[in-house]
């Protein structure tokens, strides 16, 4: 047996590294590449990475390039030359949006269009799945393998992350006890851990739902700020207690809590979504600007969750068409969507209105 890291569990290294500020190297993607998040970038490092003998570029998404107004040729994304007088404030300023109406012009950028760009699909997905900003330096190296031992950096195949990026991961209930709530006396919270390293998520049992009838279930993705802080800005907080009491009311039902924070961009990207709002930018647009798509969240979690409990038909409190498009393309059939109308706001309104006219929810 070996007590060497198996490939999921380099990945889960290689998003920790990355999160810290640690450079990694992805392997065999073309050319070997050193990769290193803009948003944990050092004036250093950048320094260190321009001294290296390949070529250094900027990885940004699509999303992204076209706000900059600069070519994505790859597609899903555009790799930017680094000029050689560029420094980590140049650098920063294209993938963090925060100055954008301040400091407008950033151009003209110049996009590379030959060579293969894998490493550099793969270090932006890392970058979103540590909840970083989608932006990375990466630079060419003549031998990675020899490169990463000689600096004691993680290193990656780029043939082995491929087909496991994007992959649902397995989960396991890790434990599950007695939680007595206000809404109902009769209530189990049970622990979900994915085996890919990434965040765990909730399962809240009301009752004991029959399994062999369709269970009154939400989806509910995490929102610290409406579910915690009671934000008007979101209608989260008030969709989480009122799916809980008419589960309460019922008797039973199941509500899931996934840790996917902000459409899946986690809880600083949010924040820097909340302040291009206070620029005038719509929730949308504001993913766009930072290089997120509409909606980074993984349904595929909720529905491998609900399969572990037991669960194969609902009756899904939701107003999004997305969810129940995900729960039955993954085995979950949805008998009745329950609309779940609450928390309309003066802070709000525009929020819901773009949650309507842009990403399509019922409401």
């Amino acid at each position: 047996m070996s007590f060497s890291p198996d490939i999921s569990q380099q990945i889960a290294r290689a998003r920790g590294d990355l999160r810290m500020g640690v450079p990694i190297v992805i392997l065999g993607a073309g050319s070997d590449v050193l990769v290193q998040a803009v948003e944990t970038l050092t004036p250093e490092r950048v320094a260190a990475a321009r001294a290296l003998d390949g070529n250094t570029v900027l990885a940004i998404t699509a999303r992204r390039a076209e706000t900059l107004k600069a070519r994505a040729y790859d597609g899903d994304l555009a790799r930017i030359i680094v000029p050689g007088d560029a420094d980590l404030r140049w650098i920063g300023a294209l993938a963090d949006p925060s100055d954008d109406l301040g400091n407008p012009m950033k151009g003209p950028l110049r996009s590379m269009r030959e060579g293969n760009a894998d490493g550099h699909r793969i270090a932006l997905q890392l970058t979103k799945d540590a909840r970083l900003l989608p932006a990375a330096l990466i630079s060419d190296l003549e031998n990675g393998t020899a490169f990463a031992a000689q600096h004691g950096l993680t290193s990656l195949f780029a043939v082995q992350v491929q087909p496991l990026l994007g992959n649902a991961a397995h989960f396991d209930d890790v434990i599950h006890a007695r939680l007595p709530m206000s809404v109902s006396d009769a209530g189990r919270l049970h622990v979900f851990r994915p085996d890919d390293g990434a965040e765990e998520h909730y399962a809240i049992v009301i009752g004991n739902p029959d399994r062999s009838l369709p269970v009154l279930t939400r989806l509910h993705s995490a929102c610290f700020t409406g579910d915690v802080m009671g934000s008007l800005k979101c209608d989260c907080g008030p969709q989480l207690r009122g799916a809980l009491a008419q589960m309460g009311t019922r008797g039973a039902g199941v509500l899931l809590y996934l840790n996917q924070e902000g459409r899946g961009i986690g809880l600083a990207n949010k924040m820097r979504a909340y302040s291009l709002q206070d620029q005038g930018f719509d929730t949308v647009e504001a993913n766009h600007r930072l290089g997120f798509e509409d909606d980074e969240r993984d349904f595929r979690i909720g529905a491998a969750i609900l399969k572990e409990l037991g669960i194969r038909k609902v009756r899904l409190l939701t107003n999004n068409p997305a969810k129940i498009d995900m729960m039955q393309k993954t085995g979950i059939e949805v008998t009745e969507r329950v609309p779940l109308k609450l928390g309309e706001n003066t802070h709000n309104h525009e929020y819901l209105r773009t949650k309507a006219s842009k990403s399509g929810h019922m409401l």
